[in-house]
């Protein structure tokens, strides 16, 4: 599975509680529509280490890192080039 199906499907299960992928889109931002909070944030924080291998610092958790599966999607693709 590739970077972005696999960020889309774990947020979809653990933040959205189904699997209809018509209620996210890549661009949706997760605190806007209240999908994540806070907590949320350093959830998905520790899957991205866990899954991907790589570390995120705590002057990396930010919006424009975190706050959407495009975001996500760069923001390991600038961590890990070589996942892309």
């Amino acid at each position: 599975m590739d970077i972005r199906n696999t960020i889309r499907h774990y947020v979809l299960e653990n933040f959205l509680f189904t699997d209809d992928e018509s209620t996210l889109r890549d661009d949706d931002s997760f605190l806007a529509r209240g999908i994540i909070d806070s907590v949320g944030a350093l959830e998905i924080a520790a899957f991205l280490e866990e899954r991907f291998g790589i570390t995120v610092k705590d002057d990396e958790l930010l919006p424009d890192n975190l706050d959407s599966v495009g975001n996500l999607v760069a923001y390991i693709e600038r961590k890990q080039p070589q996942l892309a």
